[in-house]
């Protein structure tokens, strides 16, 4: 049996932890929803918003490879 298919790769498991921390933190959020008066100052550009996640996923390949 191939290890390689049978063990999940580091990219995939930083995948899911970088899924589970986005969305139970809301760390990228649209705007619009929330309780009116209470947003942020600022509604993140788009591409802020794909800067944060990219940056999200490389400290959880570092996490998952055991490097932090």
């Amino acid at each position: 049996m191939d290890t390689n298919n049978s063990a999940r790769r580091t990219e995939d498991i930083a995948l899911d932890l970088l899924k589970f921390i986005a969305s139970t933190t809301n760390v990228v959020k649209g705007s619009g929803g929330g309780t009116p008066g209470f947003a942020g100052a600022t509604i993140a550009k788009p591409e802020d918003q794909v800067g944060q996640l990219l940056d999200l996923y490389g400290r959880c390949r570092k996490a998952v490879e055991g490097s932090l």
